[in-house]
């Protein structure tokens, strides 16, 4: 009598996909890629240190213990992304990327730069301010702005600050009123010394 060995039926997988092309702010057709990526349909090359470290922990699409009513807005739940000012950009997208995989609806994320804008922010300006601010007033996806302008930027769930640079203070200007824009999350990502002196609290 034979036993019939049953082998592996699924090919095993030669490690991750090629991930999708990701959500691109701002209304464009799926075919015009985010404007600071590589090249049209391709992943964002990953600087390996980035890779090497362990991934941010998930972000909940609801954080414990932090219901989100309007009265919370001032005390938002804070997550603080070590990370050098060159790489806090692509932390700040690594971030982005998880709440949207988590759940998070794009227009529910503000995303800050405190140094070099953001390639998106920075082309969307290019066609003026007026319908570039008009993108944050749909709000039905993810918005970049420019820390320099954080009073402008109106409340959303989460706010992701990329610590990328601080010319004249502008971490201790901005950190404090990006938290009060966060009505449940607040996500810091650059150097934690920096970011817990412009804070005036440990993260």
């Amino acid at each position: 009598m034979h036993e019939s060995a049953q082998g592996p039926r699924v090919a095993p997988a030669a490690g991750r996909t090629a991930p999708t092309p990701r959500p691109v702010p701002g209304p464009r057709s799926a075919a015009t890629p985010r404007p600071g990526r590589p090249g049209p349909g391709s992943a964002r090359p990953t600087p390996p240190a980035q890779r090497a470290q362990p991934a941010p922990a998930p972000v909940p699409a609801a954080p414990k213990g932090v219901p989100s009513r309007p009265e919370n807005r001032s005390a938002p739940q804070l997550q603080l992304i070590p990370a050098p000012a060159d790489g806090a950009l692509d932390a700040a997208e690594e971030a982005v990327d998880l709440l949207l995989e988590s759940g998070r609806a794009p227009g529910d994320i503000l995303v800050l730069t405190t140094g070099e804008q953001h390639p998106w922010a920075a082309h969307e300006l290019s066609f003026g301010e007026a319908a570039y601010w008009a993108q944050q007033d749909a709000g039905d996806d993810v918005f970049f702005a420019d820390a320099s302008a954080v009073d402008r930027a109106k409340p959303r769930p989460v706010v992701v600050v990329a610590v990328n640079g601080d010319a004249d203070g502008t971490v201790a200007r901005a950190l404090p009123v990006a938290r009060e824009r966060a009505d449940a999350l607040l996500i810091a990502c650059g150097d934690p010394q920096t970011i817990n002196s412009a804070l005036g609290a440990g993260v």
